[in-house]
């Protein structure tokens, strides 16, 4: 399995967890990726708001790049949702509109660039784990089950809506995160806001408003009894986690959940160290949360059958 990679800014940074555990899980699957060089950052979400048509051109450099360098085939993944969401949006509207394409490939030429929409499959690294490498060969690679491990599949409201390129999940009620965590032994709990909004930049716009949206859903967790929380972007990650003590001196509450990669929790499953999995750059520390994981999975309590005996009559 090879595909071409976008890492984007942020697995360069505060999400090299993210990047490690990626590369570290890849390696033990035998997947390989191949960096797209010279790629450059996807602007985020506010460089569409201020101009679109060069937000457009920057995005689409990458898909360009990706394009010529697609000695590993047509698909270019990316970890991050709103590195995944721009250049699949992106990739769409230039198929869908020639004046765009024209517009954009006019912008391209100056670096000596062209690209004919659709040249480039944009998927998701969630999509690659449980479409390409599936559940049962995951559940073969466990070494080290995580029994006991009450862990919140957090989605987001980027990843699965729209899928422009590859719908492989539902978008109102995505379930792929919550099976690939079955798989690795861990128990899934019913974590409602799991497409809820973290609030993206809103920290720089807004604390009071970012501080709410995370707290609801520290608070859902929390309420659902999770050990941890289980992010596919590095946005969505760095809110939840590295927020939790402004929410808690906000709102005077008391949250210490850890905010995990899903990668990272698939390599721990596989028996790789905690250290290459870059573990310990959380801001809440996993240590206590993975100290719950048991040696064999828990035992249900059986209830009691009710009596089957005539009660008396009165």
């Amino acid at each position: 399995m090879k595909y071409n990679y976008y890492p984007g800014c942020s697995l360069e940074r505060n999400a090299r967890a993210y990047h490690e555990s990626t590369t570290a899980v890849a390696a033990g699957l035998g997947i390989e990726f191949a960096e797209i060089d010279d790629w450059n950052c996807c602007g985020a979400t506010e460089y569409m708001a201020i101009e679109a048509l060069p937000a457009y051109a920057l995005i689409a450099r990458n898909l360009a790049l990706a394009a010529d360098q697609n000695g590993n085939g047509r698909q270019l993944i990316a970890p991050c949702s709103a590195c995944f969401l721009n250049l699949s949006k992106t990739n769409r509207y230039m198929a869908d509109s020639a004046k765009l394409a024209g517009q954009v490939n006019t912008a391209l030429a100056a670096g000596g660039l062209y690209y004919r929409p659709d040249s480039v499959i944009v998927r998701h690294l969630l999509d690659i784990f449980v479409n390409d490498v599936g559940y049962d060969t995951l559940r073969e690679k466990v070494t080290r089950p995580l029994y006991g491990l009450r862990a919140a599949p957090y989605y987001g409201c980027l990843i699965v809506r729209p899928a422009y390129d590859s719908e492989f999940d539902d978008p109102e009620q995505p379930t792929t995160l919550d099976h690939l965590l079955r798989a690795l032994g861990a128990d899934v709990v019913d974590f409602s806001l799991k497409t809820a909004c973290c609030g993206g930049h809103m920290t720089q716009i807004s604390e009071t408003v970012a501080l709410g949206l995370i707290r609801r859903l520290l608070k859902n967790a929390v309420d659902a009894q999770a050990d941890v929380i289980v992010a596919l972007c590095p946005m969505c990650q760095l809110n939840l986690d590295a927020y939790q003590e402004q929410v808690n001196q906000h709102f005077a509450a008391d949250y210490h959940i850890p905010v995990l990669y899903f990668t990272q929790l698939i390599g721990l499953a596989m028996g790789i160290s905690q250290e290459q999995l870059g573990f310990g750059r959380e801001f809440v520390d996993a240590a206590p949360a993975l100290g719950k994981i048991q040696a064999e999975p828990r035992k249900e309590k059986k209830r009691k059958r009710p009596s089957t005996q005539a009660l008396p009559m009165p």
